[in-house]
């Protein structure tokens, strides 16, 4: 009996650490750093910045959650962010209008999106070789419109709003993650096609039998995934006041840590919205903390490295352990 009750008990708290193991990690950092850096990392001013500096991660990292969770990858999230921002930089300095310069690459990405998923079902390729091949075309093209150089001479004020000003004291870009974040958990979690893009992940021969058109549902998840990347570029130039060719190559890493962090959040291996966002928060908490703890760089990409390895192990320790 009372070994019955043991083995309940230790499954329990296995239970609950695979589900909610990555939150207690995240309150564990942060009473780490707010113990050794109290006077400058538990202020309201750096929860604000650490909201403004995580919503570029936040917001890529929400179109890897999407095809995540048909079962796909995405690997040209950096490289249409790149190109994002410069084609909305460079609009912007020829002089259109702002509702051009972000309606325009969003729609070209759209397309871009699309054709990634069109490709992977048509043909049957895998995901990483289309991605990969679609991001190094992306990136020459992005070097062929710049001449590999910085676009920051005459960047009207008006492309700056977004990216920079302030609402209540807030980052305008904080509540688009917010926004963002709300909206892609309701379209995952309440709408049909949320529904459809999880049983598709969860079994796709049976979602095709089950009469769900596995090809369109895959092929709107990559073409929202580009929509949601080219955005997280043009507002990234936005903040920076320019677009550097190779801008977005630093998010492709973190964002897809924070998508298999948060596949060890709230849902066991299963990409969600805001696991996600949790994992992208525990990102951008590491990194603010070991900024001012004044690690060098290079080792904060150690520990994020390191973090997607043990994400992934977590993962397959909860699976055999089930």
């Amino acid at each position: 009996m009372n070994r019955n009750l043991a083995t309940t008990y230790s499954s329990s708290l296995l239970r609950l650490f695979r589900v909610y193991g990555t939150l207690f990690a995240g309150v564990l950092i942060i009473l780490c750093f707010s113990i050794l850096r109290p006077d400058s990392f538990a202020t309201l001013d750096n929860v604000i910045n650490i909201s403004r500096q995580i919503s570029f991660l936040v917001m890529i990292a929400l179109g890897a959650t999407l095809v995540m969770a048909v079962g796909e990858f995405d690997l040209s999230i950096g490289a249409m962010a790149s190109l994002g921002g410069v084609m909305a930089a460079k609009l912007a300095v020829s002089g259109q209008p702002m509702w051009l310069c972000i309606l325009l690459p969003l729609a070209i990405s759209l397309v871009i999106g699309y054709i990634n998923g069109w490709i992977v079902t048509k043909f049957k390729v895998l995901s990483f070789i289309t991605t990969l091949g679609m991001g190094t075309i992306l990136g020459g093209i992005t070097f062929w419109l710049t001449d590999g150089a910085t676009i920051f001479e005459n960047i009207p004020e008006s492309f700056r709003y977004l990216g920079q000003e302030m609402w209540f004291t807030i980052p305008i870009l904080s509540f688009i993650m917010l926004f963002l974040t709300i909206l892609f958990w309701y379209i995952m979690s309440y709408t049909p096609f949320g529904r459809r893009l999880y049983a598709i992940g969860g079994n796709e021969a049976a979602s095709r039998n089950a009469g769900i058109s596995v090809a369109i549902n895959k092929n709107l998840a990559f073409a929202l995934c580009a929509v949601l990347a080219t955005l997280t570029g043009i507002l990234m130039a936005s903040r920076l006041g320019s677009a550097q060719p190779t801008s977005g190559d630093g998010l492709f890493l973190p964002a897809y840590a924070a998508a298999f962090l948060g596949m060890t959040s709230f849902k066991e291996g299963v990409p969600n919205i805001w696991g996600t966002f949790v994992g992208a928060a525990i990102i951008g908490i590491l990194a603010n903390g070991l900024t001012m703890l004044e690690v060098p760089p290079f080792l904060q990409d150690v520990v994020t490295g390191s973090i997607v390895i043990a994400a992934v192990i977590l993962q397959k320790i909860g699976r055999d352990s089930s």
